[in-house]
């Protein structure tokens, strides 16, 4: 079979590399791809913004699955767009989608299922904002409520000063531009979780846990990213944990869903803070995380096509997952000055020799094949993805492949999985 992926970055080179080694597929077909994914599929260059442009290479290509891997294409109703064509289609509709494009849907749709959230108010106007925010004790989190790449969350140290985040953002002023609705919360303490599950629209099933580390900095200092690393272990969730979650927070989502006329099918990615009062959901994602993908696809010994067609066709209880034991890590290399500038076009060496350390798989986020030669293409440029026994293991495989590589300018964290183990010497 064929199957088609629609994305660019390191989340869609480890879907490539865990689709290409199922025994079922015979092409697999990234658009547009990246230097790294060209090594394991045939990349075609696409606009992922527009809708038109990605039907016409899917119905060129006719792939017998196509997934999806990031946000904007969901948020712009691809899979809608494909299903009207007959075509199977891994990922939610872009109504369903609104979990992830719309803080204020999915804070209200939390609160309309009694799924553990924080404290919120959505407001229309700096007014709203001004009168919700005397509900709130500092630090406040003001969202803004569509797409903005991570950059539309600002943890307020005062009242006014989470006043003028919002004015900023309702103005454009912040983000350039300007956010349609402005998500007000109380500020939850505690250990992130990312939690991802597979849903077929009426069943979940969840995929294991995972811990990213978002800040720039090592010891979670400086701005936010994208993600600079991330690691998997059972140890992160008990099994009583694990069954709370999905009995308060997954199914409910999903369920939820369906009683609304919107059933999800693809990957619901729960962001959750475990507070003191339990876990509360931070966000939602309605895609595969990334770096988490990279880490949790080096553990999943199930045939990942057979996983996700279940998803499609409403099979997912019958189609269960097997994980391997032990853990894995992902730490990302990226260019001097992410998340802010930075210069692109650096030659990369070493990436051979990285991929020959036991355990070890190479995923290429942001780069380029340039006259034969890897390039810097972005701002996260690589995750190195490493499997093992323990956390210990994964984390020391890593950075053993790490060092291998070099281009100017590269730049990661060199304490990824410190909350698990201490500060990395």
């Amino acid at each position: 079979m064929k199957v088609l992926i629609l994305g660019s970055g390191g989340r869609e080179h480890a879907l490539a590399w865990a689709v290409k080694r199922s025994q079922r597929v015979t092409e697999v077909v990234c658009a547009p791809g990246n230097g790294g994914i060209a090594q394991v599929a045939r990349c075609i260059p696409v606009n992922l913004k527009d809708v038109a442009a990605m039907v016409r290479l899917a119905e060129a290509e006719r792939p017998d699955l196509t997934i999806v891997g990031p946000e904007l294409p969901l948020s712009l109703g691809i899979v809608d767009a494909l299903q009207e064509r007959g075509m199977r289609v891994f990922g939610p509709t872009r109504a369903a989608a609104m979990l992830e494009t719309s803080k204020g849907f999915a804070k209200e749709f939390m609160k309309r299922h009694n799924i553990p959230t924080a404290n919120f108010a959505v407001c229309l106007s700096a007014a709203e904002v001004e009168k919700a925010i005397t509900h709130f004790h500092a630090p406040i989190v003001v969202k803004a409520d569509g797409l903005f790449a991570g950059k539309g969350v600002i943890i307020c140290d005062s009242r006014n000063t989470a006043l003028e985040a919002a004015q900023g953002l309702f103005s454009g002023a912040l983000l350039g531009e300007a956010a349609r609705q402005v998500v007000i919360e109380e500020f939850l303490q505690g250990d992130e979780i990312s939690f991802l599950c597979l849903c077929d629209g009426k069943h979940v099933a969840p995929m294991v846990p995972a811990q990213d580390h978002k800040r720039i900095g090592e010891g979670d200092t400086g701005s936010n990213t994208g993600g600079m690393g991330v690691y998997s272990t059972d140890a992160l969730l008990d099994q009583n944990m694990t069954d709370w979650i999905m009995r308060h927070i997954a199914e409910p989502t999903v369920r939820g869903m369906a009683e609304e006329d919107t059933p999800f099918v693809g990957v619901l990615y729960c962001g959750l803070m475990m507070t003191p009062r339990g876990p509360e959901v931070l966000e939602f994602n309605a895609r595969f995380g990334d770096p988490e993908t990279q880490a949790l696809l080096v553990r999943l010994e199930s045939d990942l096509v057979d996983v996700l067609e279940a998803c499609v066709d409403g099979r997912l209880a019958e189609t269960p997952m097997r994980w391997a034991q032990g853990a894995s890590a992902c730490v990302v290399a990226s260019s001097a000055g992410y998340p802010g500038s930075y210069e692109t076009g650096k030659p990369i060496s070493g990436l051979g020799a990285a991929a020959q350390i036991p355990g070890v798989e190479v995923f290429h986020s942001g780069t380029a094949l340039v006259g034969g030669q890897i390039v810097t293409a972005g701002g996260r440029v690589l995750g190195v993805t490493a499997a093992a026994d323990s956390l210990q293991e994964a984390l020391q495989r890593a950075y053993q492949a790490m060092v291998e590589i070099q281009f100017e300018g590269i730049y990661y964290r060199r304490d990824i999985g410190h909350r698990a183990l201490g500060p990395r010497k």
